[in-house]
């Protein structure tokens, strides 16, 4: 599951919020201090990588995974935009042996309680295809809002591992933050959907581009302001 938003005038200022704001302030500053994550250098969005997070064991039972549950992908919107997002998803189980070491240990690099975790998802591109430019967190202008407030509220943290190297295409792009990230096996990167007041943050909207040639294959696990868990 996931959202989308094409640019449109802005009805109202987005809401700040104290504690999402401590959210993006304690996560940073946990990733500041691991030797293995490195902020990239921009000033727009709290953009982090932390190579090798992965091993290749772990990496190709995901991939597996995701090869036998796979399904077309979806969006997450008031609007019906055929060929905006053209990967295949599956849901990952976040008890699963093979998958509760993966999931807990983004929680814990990031240093948000399990529970605030989302189902991780898997996804997979084969060429050609794409994920348009988007934003992860919710827009309240949208009919889903309400439900994602009863069900853990707003977004705040992402964090996506490449589970492949890719021949060629597949990047992250974030075209505003000016960031372009290639697939490499094992590579986590991980961002905060808020700015530093704890608004939604244009700026980190992105793109996963077209696939070029091989197939790409990657996790993806969301955070919430409060519990999702129940």
């Amino acid at each position: 599951m996931a959202l989308f938003s094409k640019s449109r005038p802005a009805t109202r200022p987005p809401a700040t919020s104290p504690a999402r704001a401590l959210t993006g302030h304690s996560v940073a500053a946990r990733l500041d201090a691991n030797p293995q994550a490195e902020r990239l250098p921009i000033d727009d969005a709290q953009i982090y990588r932390v190579p090798d997070f992965l091993d290749a064991a772990t990496s190709a039972s995901l991939v597996a995974m995701i090869d036998s549950r796979r399904r077309p992908s979806t969006l997450l919107s008031d609007r019906n935009d055929q060929g905006f997002r053209t990967s295949e998803s599956c849901d990952m189980d976040r008890w699963s042996p093979d998958v509760r070491p993966t999931d807990e240990a983004i929680a814990a690099l990031l240093g948000i309680d399990p529970v605030h975790g989302e189902t991780m998802q898997g996804q997979r591109y084969a060429p050609g295809q794409h994920f348009r430019a988007h934003h992860d967190y919710f827009h309240d202008t949208e009919s889903y809002w309400p439900r994602m407030v009863a069900e853990g509220g707003q977004r705040t943290w992402t964090a996506m591992i490449y589970l492949n190297d890719v021949e060629d295409g597949g990047a992250t792009w974030f075209p505003t933050a000016g960031v372009r990230v290639a697939p490499k096996r094992g590579l986590l990167l991980a961002w905060n959907n808020m700015k530093l007041d704890g608004s939604p943050n244009e700026a980190t909207i992105h793109e996963g581009m077209p696939v070029v040639e091989g197939t790409k294959y990657i996790v993806t696990k969301w955070f919430r302001e409060n519990a999702w868990l129940r």
